[in-house]
């Protein structure tokens, strides 16, 4: 945050300690579905400057005792400052986080919605749902930090805003499928599969399968996998279109760290469902230092690039 420049850093600030905010609700487990998605729908509509603070404030007051982590204990106590800090941005970039924040919203409720039953392993039913969740919880991410940069950043980027928009939607799709295969093996413990039921039907393997048979998942694991690549490709071409180089380093980083990421599983094979898969700190600080050392050249970002999926 602190490489961005200033008028950037307040909307993006904003939008993340309230994205942050609505997705500590939203995987409060203590509470049952149906309690989260209304604590949600008050949040969506106070954010968005239609509810009473109170009423928000009381309800959120219930959550915040079950946090385990202090950090988001107290990120639920700032809720008022932060929607009051909202309420000072420009106008322009208010209506922008709003408009963000309504979308990530509606995406995790039609995340409890669709995973509300206890005990029993649910797949979603075809690739668009699974498309609209990766759009409307990081997609329209993408739509978001393009409209504010062309805004606020001077000669922005060599290509037209229609093309950028276009990017950044399929890299944050992207960045979230990553998420999703990273985190495939957790979240069917927990009963949750994002990988399409048709497709599983294919397989002649069930949702519930799947973790004692992961080498009969890998087909349409792989192709998952692909996608996920194919979304940071397209957050790489983003990235390399940027002319601000504080920026643009900004931007990739989370590509190269994906690309990593991708690396780690593909490296693990089947027993990534079994592994928890993450890139080491000291592998993103290094990827950091050597971005600013080059200040974001576009040769480095493809250098880069090409050696986190080789390492």
């Amino acid at each position: 945050m602190r490489f961005l420049p200033r008028q950037l850093r307040e909307p993006i600030a904003a939008a993340y300690l309230l994205a942050r905010t609505t997705d500590t609700v939203a995987d409060t487990a203590a509470i049952p579905n149906s309690a989260r998605i209304e604590a949600l729908e008050m949040l969506r509509t106070q954010i968005q400057g239609g509810a009473s603070q109170q009423m928000t404030a009381g309800l959120i007051g219930s959550f915040v005792e079950l946090q385990q982590n202090e950090n988001e204990r107290r990120l639920l106590n700032a809720l008022p400052d932060c929607l009051r800090w909202l309420e000072h941005l420009e106008q322009a970039d208010r209506n922008d986080v709003r408009h963000v924040l309504e979308k990530i919203t509606r995406g995790q409720m039609l995340d409890l919605q669709r995973f509300n039953h206890p005990g029993e392993v649910r797949a979603l039913a075809t690739a668009a749902e699974l498309d609209e969740y990766t759009y409307l919880v990081a997609g329209c991410v993408g739509e978001f930090w393009t409209r504010l940069c062309f805004r606020h950043v001077r000669n922005f980027a060599d290509r037209s805003q229609e093309q950028m928009l276009t990017l950044g939607r399929r890299y944050g799709m992207g960045l979230q499928l990553i998420n999703i295969v990273r985190d495939a093996g957790a979240d069917l413990r927990a009963g949750r599969c994002y990988f399409p039921r048709c497709e599983l039907d294919a397989e002649h393997l069930a949702a519930s399968e799947i973790l004692a048979q992961p080498e009969c998942f890998q087909p349409v694991y792989r192709m998952w996998v692909a996608k996920a690549k194919a979304g940071l490709e397209s957050g790489v071409e983003y990235s390399r279109a940027i002319r601000n180089r504080r920026v643009r380093g900004a931007t990739v980083l989370p590509a190269l760290i994906g690309a990593r990421t991708l690396a780690l599983l593909e490296e693990a094979g089947p027993r990534a469902l079994q592994q928890i898969v993450k890139v080491p700190r000291s592998e993103v600080r290094g990827m950091i230092l050597r971005l600013v050392a080059a200040l974001a050249a576009r040769r480095t970002i493809d250098a880069m690039f090409a050696r986190a999926y080789r390492k």
